[in-house]
């Protein structure tokens, strides 16, 4: 049997043994040389070793944005001044007189100077790595030898966030053994803390999956060393993750028709909750859970609409009963979007948004713990989240089916299967803003394309006359000749074709992120299949990085393989 499906455990229980050596600690700071110096009111001024790193984290940021934002600023003066002297505090006292750009200068020299050396060091730094990799990275479970995912602490540094997130500019502290949680079994040899320190605790918790935790002092939200998306357990679960998927489609017909239903019920919470559903299932909307505020950016999902999310249009570009959305999602990530909807819900969201302010909520006596207890009734495991899943696979896989050309060679098929990716990545709003490097290197594309077009014609030419010389001389010779140059002009014609749909695939990807909706929420057996029934090599589509994270789906998926 594949170690996919060897035996189940009872009972919530995850493993039976987990030894470990616990995270790997970032190296200590390493103090500025003496000649590297920070200004304050243009006299330099030597600080504190503490004061001095924080100042560092500043430094490295100069030229990016976050470091132009006042809030940015505010956030790390506050914090900054905290962790210095008293001396210090009596200086330092605006942000404004403060001038790091010879810090700033030294780490991007540093930078420059390590992208610079020489192949041999280069590999003798990637050779230690590889020695950490090989002492922190892995774990046994159960007699496996199992990748860990993220085994190092995050360094310390300011806080970024995404958006306009109010604590951006906030101290990261440094993680310590002290912080740390250590989970393991009672009988492994316990992983040893960095001389002259101790863990927070040692648990002996076979419930979880996790190795080590922390609370990160920004959010006081906990952080967990996990297993990588290779491991057995990790690909156990996505399994399953689609499984459910796979499930809704046997009832989703079911619970279409009972929220039509309800969109015409005597009580206004089902309506709410049948109109949310319907943007769940129709839109892919993630379901938008309550937010405390000036916590983080505001940002909704479907439950947490406010009125001034969306505008209601009875008539819009030549479809009626129009929805215009327009709110900042996950990540800060716009969602912008005319979708035309059924009449019930169009009256229904007039109903709602009657006699109330742009920031009260649409769906006021909605939330997502309602919403989910009802889809659990539905269907066991149901949660807002399996429709994304579920709407997100199924989209795939009927695209591949409309698009692929079994006649196409592999880069025709290819843009195909990229082509229905993007159709998912855009019914998810997975966006990306256009990478700096588009223009230029689309650029280098349209010169090669601009070159193997002369190429082209210039073959074409050949052919011309070779055709000439065999009819004047009627000769073998020549007449193989025209073979050769008949050969030559049809790979030519060939690689045109694959630069173009290169470029082709390039301008339709520039805004758009395919790796979200390919890692999180399309069924791999799908893919996978894909590959099996037109021959199409495994690796053109999943990285080695994702191959390793759906080895399940390899072992496992034959090319008839329906979602």
């Amino acid at each position: 049997c594949s170690r996919w499906e060897e035996e189940k455990k009872e009972g919530g229980v995850k493993w039976m043994q987990l030894e470990h050596r616990g995270p790997y600690f970032v190296p200590p700071y390493e103090p500025l040389p003496e000649d590297v110096r920070f200004y304050y009111d243009g006299k330099p001024l030597k600080l504190s070793l503490a004061t001095e790193e924080i100042a560092t984290f500043y430094a490295k940021m100069l030229d990016h944005e976050y470091t132009t934002k006042e809030i940015f600023q505010n956030n790390f003066f506050h914090d900054w001044r905290k962790e210095m002297t008293a001396e210090e505090q009596e200086i330092i006292k605006d942000l404004d007189k403060c001038d790091f750009g010879e810090i700033h200068k030294y780490f991007v020299e540093k930078n420059e100077a390590r992208k610079a050396l020489p192949k041999e060091e280069k590999q003798k730094l990637k050779e230690e790595a590889d020695k950490i990799q090989e002492e922190y990275g892995y774990c046994i479970l159960d007699g496996h030898r199992e990748k860990i995912g993220n085994f190092k602490t995050e360094p310390p540094g300011l806080f970024r966030g995404r958006g306009e997130h109010p604590k951006m500019g906030m101290l990261k502290k440094r993680i310590m053994p002290e912080d740390v949680t250590i989970n393991c079994s009672r009988d492994s040899k316990i992983p040893e803390p960095p001389e002259g320190h101790k863990w927070k605790e040692v648990r002996f918790d076979n419930t979880v999956t996790w190795l080590a935790s922390w609370t990160e002092n920004i959010q006081n939200s906990l952080k967990y060393i996990m297993l990588n998306p290779s491991s057995k357990l990790k690909g156990e679960k996505d399994w399953q993750k689609y499984e459910v998927a796979r499930r809704l489609k046997d009832v989703v017909h079911k619970i279409r028709a009972q929220y039509r239903k309800d969109w015409k019920s005597k009580d206004i919470k089902k309506r709410q909750r049948a109109v949310a559903l319907y943007f769940i299932d129709k839109l892919a909307l993630r379901a938008g859970n309550e937010k405390e505020e000036g916590e983080t950016a505001d940002t909704v999902g479907c439950c947490s609409l406010r009125v001034e999310h969306i505008q209601l249009h009875p008539q819009l570009d030549g479809q009626e009963h129009m929805v215009e959305f327009d709110f900042l999602g996950k990540d800060s990530i716009r969602y912008y979007n005319k979708v035309s909807v059924e009449k019930p819900v169009f009256k229904n969201l007039q109903l709602f948004m009657k006699n109330k302010d742009p920031t009260d909520d649409l769906f006021d006596q909605l939330n997502t713990n309602f919403l989910n207890k009802h889809l659990q009734h539905l269907m066991d495991g149901l949660t807002a989240k399996v429709f994304r899943t579920y709407n997100a696979s199924i989209t795939l896989q009927e695209q591949l089916k409309a698009l692929t050309n079994p006649e196409d060679n592999i880069a025709g098929k290819l843009l195909s299967y990229n082509r229905a990716n993007r159709a998912v990545a855009i019914l998810c709003n997975h966006q990306r803003s256009i990478p700096k490097t588009f223009a230029r290197s689309m650029q280098v594309l349209q010169e090669k394309i601009d070159a193997k077009k002369k190429q082209v014609e210039e073959a074409q030419e050949e052919v011309k006359k070779a055709e000439d010389e065999f009819e004047d001389t009627k000769d073998a010779k020549a007449e193989a000749n025209v073979e050769k140059k008949k050969q030559l002009l049809k790979r030519l014609e060939e690689q045109l074709a694959r630069l173009n749909i290169q470029a082709t695939d390039k301008e339709e990807n520039k805004q758009i992120a395919l790796g979200t909706s390919k890692l999180n929420y399309l069924d791999p057996r799908i893919s996978v299949a894909w590959c099996k029934k037109f021959g199409i090599p495994i690796e053109r589509i999943y990285n080695k990085t994702q191959r390793e994270k759906f080895a399940w789906a390899i072992d496992m998926a034959g090319e008839d393989f329906e979602f």
